[in-house]
């Protein structure tokens, strides 16, 4: 995640508290990455991520996977973790490319392609089909909606693809989400609103 919610955003970190994530399982599970201070940038907490990964169980190993609005990488690297086919991550900061980059040298992920890049603008591009995407992005920015309408239109999702959606809980999903979606799960954690969608014909 990128942006903290306006209402009810967490206290910033205490003084010596180092800006890092935890990758909860798989292969890498128990290591722990640095994330660079850039504005609003929060990483999806373990609790979150836990939850996600295990509806994601049985599809996950060899899937190929799309992470949007990957920030601290904290769901990309989780997912590579897991034994993703692939994973693609996306950010525009290039201060946050260059430090997930260096993450995943350090991982030796051999299968994880980071791009600096506007989601928006790269979702209009030559398309592959991707079995599992995660959209994060910003919660501040109006970003879901058009995202989620590039993807279905421009050829970005297999055949029942997953589409995980982690969105500010005071907020609403913008309407409407494309009509062969089909929401399989939906959660609350905090501040944070997530859900899971089954992409149908």
């Amino acid at each position: 995640m990128v942006s903290r919610p306006n209402k009810g955003a967490r206290p910033g970190k205490r003084p010596g508290q180092s800006n890092q994530i935890r990758i909860i399982g798989g292969e890498h599970g128990g290591r722990k990455l640095r994330f660079p201070d850039h504005v609003g940038l929060r990483p999806t907490s373990d609790r979150v991520r836990e939850t996600l990964f295990n509806w994601l169980m049985s599809i996950l190993p060899g899937a190929d996977c799309l992470d949007l609005f990957a920030a601290s990488g904290a769901i990309g690297f989780e997912a590579a973790s897991r034994g993703a086919g692939s994973v693609t991550m996306l950010d525009t900061a290039p201060v946050v490319v260059r430090q997930l980059r260096e993450n995943c040298g350090l991982l030796g992920l051999e299968n994880v392609v980071i791009q600096q890049a506007n989601a928006s603008t790269w979702l209009d591009g030559p398309s592959e089909p991707f079995e599992i995407v995660f959209l994060d992005p910003p919660f501040a920015d109006d970003l879901l909606e058009g995202c989620c309408e590039k993807l279905e239109a421009n050829g970005w999702l297999a055949p029942e693809a997953r589409i995980y959606i982690e969105m500010d809980a005071h907020k609403k999903l913008p309407p409407p989400l494309p009509a062969n979606w089909q929401q399989l799960k939906e959660k609350k954690a905090g501040q944070v609103a997530f859900f899971l969608y089954l992409r149908g014909n």
